[in-house]
């Protein structure tokens, strides 16, 4: 595994049961809420401080999503919202970017995400995933979603590159 996290040059993921722990809290007005790790978010933030390209793709379609992606670095033409059909919105961030798919990982929980998993170069799941998409990951995390999931990826990836590490400076100026 530690080649194919040599190999990685972006991260694309799903929200809901992988940066969320899968509870949404809907609110009279109909908004959705949802909770993010802290952690979780500086891990996405390192992403962009260490050149590697993140995307979101999403079922979900609240607009609460995009800022949040936005505000700790991914671009908003990078985050899917309302992805109905994840393979078409994956090759199409790949091809936009000029990946091919081994030098994407991709992180899902459901049944929705397995077509992705199965394409990218390192498919990734939580532990608290459905069995079909634990079964087509390449990786199944120890940790549950929206509960150090991303973050312990992302460390295993700028860790095996050699990215680990904060510079202050380029933080204050980027974020």
């Amino acid at each position: 595994m530690e080649d194919k996290l040599k190999k990685i040059k972006a991260i694309a993921f799903d929200i809901d049961g992988v940066m969320t722990d899968g509870n949404i809290l809907a609110m009279p007005d109909g908004d959705l809420l949802r909770v993010f790790e802290a952690k979780d978010s500086m891990a996405l933030r390192m992403l962009k401080l260490t050149g590697i390209v993140s995307a979101v793709i999403t079922g979900a379609s609240t607009e609460s999503i995009k800022t949040r992606m936005v505000y700790c670095g991914v671009k908003p033409e990078d985050v899917y919202l309302h992805s109905r059909k994840k393979i078409e919105d994956f090759e199409d961030f790949c091809e936009r970017h000029g990946f091919s798919a081994e030098e994407v990982m991709y992180l899902g929980d459901d049944l929705p995400d397995i077509p992705v998993l199965k394409a990218a170069g390192l498919g990734v799941a939580p532990a608290d995933a459905c069995a079909e998409a634990c079964e087509a990951a390449d990786y199944v995390s120890e940790y549950k979603g929206g509960r150090f999931f991303f973050r312990n990826t992302v460390e295993m990836v700028l860790k095996a590159q050699g990215k680990w590490a904060l510079d202050v400076e380029d933080y204050k100026k980027k974020f």
